[in-house]
């Protein structure tokens, strides 16, 4: 007899509501929204209001809420949205010390209770929970990922669209680096459906979207006093799909490096392939010299991170 997917959804906040409906809408399984017991309610109550939604929309799949970690057992993807959120003028960085408590509490459940489990991490500061996720629960590195680069680059591409006055869905965009400040959008990988942006759009209008690309976050923050959700989400359900499916996309992912792109021992978001075992392929793309000293810039300010982290 067939087996549905597990998913379960580690923080029911406004990402974690998001990513359960994006779960059941388009049927990749059950949810599990799981939430400390204090937040054990607004859980439930979302899982409820999901399930009631499918009667409308006409999705089958269940939606469960709890506060017991034994309920993620058998999972096969968990995503990580736990933690404080952003508030304006709060940076990533200034998250370190609070959610680096929560996610070791968070990778020690997994590891108990969803040991098989597909990870991807949304909490920030991104770079540095990653880091650490893979590092408390032991998984091997092709089953610990990072969501940033998926993210970084759909801004990216909403910006180029709206400058070139094309279809988002005609551009092609890749964003490495950390998750933050520093992160590289790479112009030489951008197209419009094949053609160089740099030849369709001018370059000090591409100047600002990199700028507006590289503080996204905190153009959301500014507007709405959270972080963004909607898109986060859907970059998380983008692995976990590709996974679940074997699609085998091409995504920028926060992956843990080894030698890749001349970095060793820590998570940055570069382009790999996702499929059924995981982190199946880390793809390196020739890289101008002025975009290859842009990650060496990136990567330290990740490699200072993951150094206060350990302090911690």
């Amino acid at each position: 007899m067939a087996k549905r997917n597990k998913i379960a959804i580690i923080g029911a906040g406004n990402i974690g509501g998001e990513l359960a409906m994006l779960v059941a809408r388009r049927e990749l399984g059950d949810a599990v929204l799981l939430d400390i017991p204090e937040k054990e309610g607004v859980a439930k109550g979302k899982a409820l209001d999901i399930m009631q939604t499918g009667a409308l929309d006409g999705f089958d799949s269940k939606v469960s809420g709890t506060a017991d970690y034994k309920d993620i057992a058998g999972s096969d993807v968990v995503i990580v949205t736990a933690g404080v959120p952003r508030k304006p003028g709060m940076s990533r960085d200034d998250l370190l010390s609070i959610n680096l408590k929560i996610i070791r509490s968070v990778a020690a459940g997994i590891k108990e209770h969803a040991p098989h489990a597909f990870v991807v991490v949304i909490s920030n500061p991104l770079d540095a929970m990653v880091y650490e996720m893979k590092k408390v629960t032991g998984f091997p590195k092709e089953r610990v990922v990072g969501m940033a680069g998926v993210l970084d680059s759909a801004r990216f591409q909403c910006f180029i669209a709206e400058a070139a006055g094309a279809s988002v869905k005609e551009v092609r965009t890749l964003v490495l680096g950390g998750h933050g400040d520093t992160m590289v959008p790479v112009l030489s990988a951008c197209t419009i459906n094949g053609i160089p942006v740099t030849q369709l759009v001018a370059k000090d209008k591409l100047d600002a979207i990199i700028d507006r690309t590289r503080n996204g976050g905190g153009e959301i923050v500014k507007l709405m006093g959270t972080s963004a959700y909607t898109a986060p989400a859907a970059g998380a359900i983008a692995m976990a799909e590709s996974y679940l499916k074997d699609q085998k996309r091409l995504l920028a992912c926060a992956t843990y490096l080894d030698g890749e792109y001349g970095y060793k021992d820590l998570y940055m978001g570069v382009p790999v392939i996702v499929g059924g075992k995981g982190v199946e392929k880390v793809v390196q793309i020739a890289l101008s010299a002025e975009e290859k000293a842009m990650l060496d810039k990136s990567a330290e300010a990740v490699r200072g991170l993951i150094n206060d982290s350990a302090k911690l």
